[in-house]
């Protein structure tokens, strides 16, 4: 485990000895990276940095060739960050590497994905400056809470620490300080576990040398919006922002699993579970082994539901040796070119007269960008599906269309060339779904999907 700390420079020559010491002295158990970006700073700053690099190797530095803002050093400093965790350092004295265990203890502790250190929640010691800094600091916390729909105290703060494979794959786009609401809006968009914990405060005045101003705060409220509502993408990878989203339509998971009462026994695995939209509405099974191929995915999913005894969270490729009554595949057979191979090796992991539950894209004609944009590479009709089915050695118990309503909005999606899913749809649907289960036995015309049941015999 190693933690990355990520420090922004910029003309901070007095106070910059101090703090590198401070960071590399910093009490936890944990190997250090310090990775340092110079702003083009106009004092000794980059000189004094590559001075303190050749006495200490965990010092990295690096030096944007012109000035361009705080945001822009953080997102070179976490492409060249190799640690774990990462936390964002301020050059000043502000905040006080003494705190990285309580900023760190719920990362640690495989609660949080990320985690926030208030600087006004309780805390031990707090110094005290400007009444008006302090209330736009309010004001911004609190437009980001509204937005996100988040109940931070804190959301500018600087001691942000996330996880770094998280962090790395944020869509971050900022290069000033409306890096602060990104990643707040970012993480909330991703779905990631936030934590925040007091922490002291040292602020410093304007004569020493603080930077942002008026000016900045209402750029950030024009950012909030803007990540809310125009530029909400939290990571580049259209497939995991459709999952993400599809995170949204709880009452949909619902619905689907809802179909196969009476095929779900007590020891259940679950292939390609992604965050754990639907792991969430199996938590009732006596065992349930979980599995996914993204390590990303993974980790998230042992953040959530490692905690619990009847729960197993592995690798797709440990997931091997696996003896249960039923295996839930609801997102793979539309991912892999042989989804007859992929159905055999599920097989080999349920016992005789188990039950492989089964949900796919139907409809051939249908497939388009949508299906690109979540990874598929395919869509099945029935008789495709029974086939795949009993090449695999299995019976067909049932075969069925699934969400009729959904695949008018399919059809209009592709016609508006919309590619991903975003939230915001998922959100939609999801209050549709009660209208959406009456009208399903009226609706003419083709399902979104088809769900099947497929015994071991």
């Amino acid at each position: 485990m190693k933690l990355s700390v990520l420090m922004p420079v910029y003309n901070e020559s007095r106070t910059l000895r101090t703090i590198v010491e401070k960071v590399l002295a910093a009490p936890v158990d944990i190997e250090i990276e310090l990775v340092c970006v110079d702003d083009c700073s106009k004092d000794d700053s980059l000189e004094i940095l590559r001075e303190l690099a050749e006495q200490d190797d965990r010092i990295k530095v690096f030096a944007q060739p012109v000035n361009m803002g705080k945001g822009k050093a953080i997102r070179t400093a976490i492409d060249k960050m190799t640690g774990d965790i990462a936390i964002i350092q301020d050059a000043d004295l502000e905040y006080d590497p003494d705190e990285y265990p309580l900023v760190l203890a719920p990362l640690l502790e495989g609660r949080a994905d990320a985690v926030y250190g208030s600087r006004f929640a309780s805390s031990e010691q707090r110094r005290v400056l400007f009444f008006w800094h302090s209330l736009g600091n309010k004001l911004l916390t609190l437009l980001s809470n509204m937005a996100n729909d988040l109940n931070l105290t804190d959301m500018e703060t600087c001691y942000k620490a996330v996880r770094a494979d998280v962090l790395k794959r944020l869509r971050l786009t900022s290069d000033r300080f409306g890096l602060e609401p990104e990643i707040t809006a970012r993480l909330a968009s991703w779905g990631a576990r936030i934590y925040e914990v007091p922490i002291s405060y040292h602020g410093r005045t304007y004569a020493e040398g603080k930077n942002i101003g008026w000016r900045d705060g209402v750029e950030a409220i024009w950012l909030i919006f803007k990540f809310r509502f125009l530029d909400n993408r939290a990571t580049d990878e259209d497939s995991v922002v459709t999952r993400q989203a599809l995170g949204k339509a709880s009452r949909f998971r619902k619905w689907s699993l809802s179909a196969f009462d009476g095929y779900i026994g007590d020891r259940v695995l679950e292939l390609n579970a992604g965050p754990g939209h639907t792991t969430s509405h199996l938590l009732g099974a006596e065992q349930l082994i979980v599995t996914d191929n993204d390590p990303v995915h993974v980790e998230t999913l042992r953040r959530r539901f490692g905690h619990m005894e009847n729960v197993e969270i592995r690798l797709a490729e440990d997931g091997d040796g696996a003896e249960v009554d039923t295996a839930i595949v609801f997102d793979g057979l539309q991912r892999v070119g042989e989804p007859k191979e992929l159905l055999t090796q599920v097989a080999s992991s349920v016992r005789s007269g188990g039950h492989i539950l089964i949900q796919v894209p139907a409809g051939p004609e249908l497939f388009g960008t949508t299906d690109e944009a979540a990874g598929h590479v395919r869509r099945f009709d029935s008789q495709e599906l029974r086939e795949v089915i009993q090449g695999a050695g299995l019976e067909p118990v049932q075969v069925n269309g699934f969400n009729k309503l959904g695949a008018i909005g399919w059809r209009l999606h592709h016609a508006f060339g919309a590619g991903r899913i975003t939230a915001s749809e998922a959100r939609a649907f999801d209050l549709m779904v009660p209208i959406a289960r009456r009208l399903e036995p009226l609706l003419p015309g083709d399902s979104l999907s088809l769900l099947a049941v497929a015994r071991v015999p």
